[in-house]
C-alpha cells in the first residue's frame, strides 16, 4: 500500500552509481496508465521526504529500520534527488559527492534489492 501499485506486477530496480544510486519501479504493462501515474506520484513523495530526511516509507515496508537510512538522514543535506518519469513508472536518481554517503546509498540499495527480490542494473534501459 505504500508504493500505491502491487509490487509484483511491477518491477523494482536499485541500481548502484559511482555517485550514488537510482531506484526505479515500473509497471509491468505500459497501457497500465493508472498504475503508471501512482508510480511517478509515488517516486516524488519518496524523493520529497527523502530531501526532508524523512525515511519511514522504507520502514513501513519492511517494517524494520533499513539499512544506510540513519547515514544518508544525517547526511540528507549533501543528497541530491532527481525524480525522472519513465515510459512505464519513474525513477530516483540519488547524487552526492560525500563518500559517506555513497557508501550508504549502497548499502540502502543493497538492502532493498535484496528486500524486494530486485535488480540491480544488468539490464536497465536509461
Amino acid at each position: 500500500m505504500v508504493m500505491g501499485v502491487d509490487q509484483y506486477t511491477s518491477a523494482h530496480v536499485f541500481e548502484d552509481l559511482a555517485d550514488g544510486g537510482r531506484i526505479i519501479l515500473e509497471r509491468d504493462r505500459a497501457g497500465d496508465t493508472s498504475g503508471v501515474a501512482r508510480i511517478r506520484l509515488h517516486m516524488h513523495d519518496i524523493a520529497t521526504a527523502f530531501r526532508a530526511g524523512d525515511f519511514t516509507k522504507p520502514f513501513q515496508v519492511h517494517a524494520q529500520i533499513v539499512p544506510g537510512t540513519a547515514v544518508m538522514r544525517e547526511h540528507h543535506a549533501a543528497i541530491e534527488y532527481e525524480v525522472v518519469d519513465r515510459p512505464r513508472g519513474g525513477e530516483v536518481r540519488l547524487r552526492t559527492t560525500s563518500p559517506t554517503a555513497v557508501a550508504a546509498i549502497h548499502e540502502f540499495l543493497a538492502f532493498q534489492r535484496t528486500g524486494h527480490r530486485a535488480a540491480g542494473h544488468e539490464h536497465t534501459p536509461n
